[in-house]
């Protein structure tokens, strides 16, 4: 069924200059040129996190994503040409994939996120840099009902980074009721992300074979960072599909109809996103 206050406020939205929406923010939407500089922008802005995180006398723990991957190159590089030491950080990854029987899809599976972040990053930083092997944290179903616990210990999460999905998801943090305040699970990915990522990722389309399920840390240890910086993007020209999740990210009203709202009620946020993102599609319905 439509959401008939949804429809006037996406176009209500969409009315607003790129220019407008920035103002309206009030210092909370980034904009950059084009997409080399907001994954730019958005290494250095992990990097000046490692940097405080290494001057700790304790752990200092990340929610990350595996994508969007251009930045962890630039990281890597950085790291290790500044010696910058990541032993104090604790990454928990956000999500993975699962088959249909609720186990982890292999890590050789080409979409598997354990798979991609080693060569994307960790392989790529100075070992006397690295943090240990625990303290790079994938949700799994072993450790699926320990997540919030480990976070806890490890002193709650200083900056949870991470994309915004099609309709507002975070992580796999999809809509349903009461989203904000769902913990670690295993869940049913929907047809529109699972659709939207088949054509993403030179795929092909290939919805038959497309992972059905995945797990994911929960809406609530993602606001419960004491910071938060989300991106989204539309990627590859002539695909717009971001425009209208980045403007309900940034302005849009509260609801669990569109997950990243609910970042309204944080007092401490930024979204990132390129000019071409920012800008309203050429046709407006």
């Amino acid at each position: 069924m439509k959401n008939s206050k949804r429809t006037e406020e996406i176009r209500n939205l969409f009315s607003l200059s790129v220019e407008e929406m920035i103002e309206k923010s009030r210092g909370r939407l980034v904009v950059k040129k084009n997409n080399d500089e907001l994954y730019v922008f958005l290494a250095e802005q992990m990097i000046a996190e490692f940097k405080k995180a290494s001057g700790k006398n304790g752990p200092a723990a990340f929610i990350m994503p595996v994508g969007p991957t251009q930045p962890y190159a630039l990281m890597a590089k950085k790291i290790n040409t500044e010696k910058i030491s990541l032993k104090n950080c604790v990454f928990f990854f956000m999500d993975e994939y699962c088959d249909d029987n609720d186990q982890l899809i292999s890590i050789t599976h080409p979409l598997s996120f354990r798979r991609q972040i080693n060569p994307l990053f960790f392989d790529q930083v100075d070992k006397e840099l690295l943090m240990p092997e625990t303290h790079r944290i994938f949700p799994t179903p072993g450790n699926l009902k320990k997540l919030a616990g480990m976070i806890e210990k490890n002193g709650g999460i200083e900056v949870c980074y991470g994309g915004i999905g099609i309709h507002g998801h975070v992580a796999f943090n999809e809509p349903q009721s009461g989203v904000k305040n769902t913990g670690p699970r295993i869940l049913n990915i929907n047809e529109f992300t699972r659709t939207v990522d088949a054509v993403r990722h030179g795929l092909g389309g290939n919805l038959i074979n497309f992972p059905r399920r995945a797990i994911t840390l929960g809406m609530k240890q993602c606001l419960g960072a004491r910071k938060l910086l989300l991106m989204t993007r539309n990627e590859h020209e002539g695909m717009d599909w971001a425009n209208t999740a980045l403007r309900m990210a940034v302005l849009g009203r509260p609801g669990d109809d569109y997950p990243v709202t609910h970042i309204r009620d944080h007092s401490d946020y930024i979204i990132a996103t390129d000019y071409n993102t920012a800008s309203s599609p050429k046709i407006i319905i």
